[in-house]
């Protein structure tokens, strides 16, 4: 008698068990994957002046910066719009120079709807590195939802 009142609560606890696991799959968040965004038809421009005035600072000291506005399509291939998508990519100068040393993330853009559409980001860059300026291996990444912080 004692073994069957052990083996039947043995079973009861690994059904209620095996419920909460299967309820756990009702109730969880659903994952969001990392979204990648096509970036395209790039091209730059110098800021307009109501937002162009500024410095980079290096190490403490302040240095005289040309601003610019990085322009170009953002494709979405999926049905949901894209939150926060961080842009990375390379930038040169004249002379082959990186402009932003160990940086590739430059900015992001805050929602990339489903389909293409344009974008543009704010860099600045020292003013002594020479145009016409080189922009190489931009692409975007963000979620189709927003990230906790």
């Amino acid at each position: 008698m004692i073994a069957l009142q052990k083996t039947r609560r043995s079973l009861l606890c690994l059904s209620l068990a095996c419920g909460f696991w299967l309820l756990s799959f009702a109730i969880a968040p659903i994952a969001s994957a990392l979204t990648q965004i096509k970036l395209s038809d790039l091209s730059y421009e110098i800021c307009p002046e109501e937002i162009g005035a500024g410095t980079v600072t290096a190490g403490g000291a302040s240095l005289a910066a040309n601003c610019f506005l990085i322009l170009g399509k953002a494709t979405n291939d999926t049905n949901k719009p894209v939150l926060n998508a961080d842009i990375f990519g390379r930038i040169y100068d004249a002379n082959n120079n990186s402009v932003m040393q160990n940086r590739t993330r430059l900015g992001s853009i805050e929602t990339v709807p489903p389909g293409v559409s344009d974008f543009s980001l704010r860099v600045s860059i020292p003013a002594n590195q020479p145009t016409p300026l080189k922009l190489e291996q931009f692409k975007a990444s963000g979620f189709a939802g927003k990230v906790r912080r």
